[in-house]
């Protein structure tokens, strides 16, 4: 019974629509051709954009993975933007009545560093003036960061350069007393084999009057001379080699910090390496789309007009029928009270 009634009440509604068919025909064709004189009189607009790259700089983080790092987000920008925060500066840098300035749109892209800026104006040429002016002044700004950062780079490895010279003017004075020290050493070294050559002939010359039995008075004083003699340069031996000791130890102390400050410097280049290469990693604002109009006018929308016209139209005069009918239905009803009274 449901289904029954069901029907027959859509079938009402369709009879109240075929009743009334060339009311909302003729009501829609006519909103239609309101919508369409509209649009045909509105004066066309043009959608001039640019697409704008901010500064940004790359690192390589602790697992060897590279990550961007953007001074301001695309984002902020773009939201700052929308919110009308550069149209003071650019309306009294191009002299143009506030009143008269055009909404300026924004979104950040993919990827996240582009930020695409839109203006929908009649006049293109005034759009890509207030486009022209806002990607300088953003440039400007943005650029102004990636200086900064390139700067403290700079002072980074200007700082690194000046303790590679301190550790390779510390080599330098190391090898001048290696130098000293070799050269004292060779002295030395000269003294022993003299001093060594004296004693052994010493040695030989008192060896030589011990083997006589029969020595007079002089001879045993010479052997006595001898003695003090060898012992005499064999404490100056012993001193010497002490002496020569010392001088090696001190070479192999200095050669030792030769090599640490090598070591050092070595970091210090990779150091200096790291930062010329993350000096290379840093971006400059740049704008990678010039103020472009599009070719044809996105203002009015005339056939997206006309459709949403037919489409209104449609409904509302459909609904109005509805209305309407209910209205002819109460006046028969009032009708029929009055002939029944």
């Amino acid at each position: 019974m449901n289904e029954y009634e069901n029907k027959i009440e859509l079938m009402n509604y369709l009879n109240i629509l075929w009743k009334r068919k060339w009311f909302i025909i003729i009501a829609t064709f006519l909103l239609i051709a309101v919508a369409a004189v509209i649009s045909f009189l509105l004066p066309p607009k043009w959608e001039v954009d640019a697409i704008f790259a901010t500064s940004r700089y790359m690192y390589q983080n602790e697992d060897g993975l590279w990550k961007q790092i953007q001074f301001i987000r695309s984002s902020a920008i773009a939201a700052s933007t929308n919110q009308g925060a550069y149209k003071d500066k650019i309306a009294a840098k191009l002299n143009i009545d506030l009143n008269d300035f055009p909404k300026l749109k924004a979104e950040h892209l993919s990827p996240a560093y582009l930020v695409r800026f839109s203006i929908k104006e009649k006049d293109v040429e005034k759009a890509k003036l207030i486009l022209h002016s806002l990607l300088d002044h953003l440039k400007k700004a943005f650029d102004q960061y990636a200086d900064r950062k390139i700067e403290i780079f700079d002072s980074q490895i200007k700082f690194k350069d000046a303790e590679k010279l301190i550790l390779e003017r510390k080599i330098d004075a190391y090898k001048n007393r290696i130098n000293i020290i070799k050269q004292r050493k060779q002295v030395i070294e000269k003294d022993i084999n003299e001093i060594r050559k004296k004693i052994e002939e010493l040695i030989k010359e008192r060896g030589l009057i011990l083997k006589k039995k029969d020595r007079s008075e002089s001879e045993s004083i010479l052997i006595h001379f001898y003695s003090n003699e060898i012992q005499y340069n064999s404490m100056n031996y012993s001193i010497l080699n002490e002496s020569l000791g010392k001088n090696k130890i001190e070479e192999e102390i200095i050669n030792l910090e030769i090599e640490d400050n090598e070591r050092l410097i070595n970091h210090i280049e990779k150091e200096i390496n790291s930062l010329n290469e993350r000096k290379m990693y840093i971006y400059h604002a740049q704008i990678t789309k010039e103020p472009t109009s599009s070719i044809s006018p996105v203002y009015p929308k005339k056939l997206t007009n006309v459709l949403i016209a037919g489409i209104l139209g449609l409904l509302i005069f459909g609904m109005f029928s509805f209305f309407l009918e209910y209205i002819e239905k109460q006046k028969f009803k009032l009708k029929a009270k009055k002939s029944d009274m």
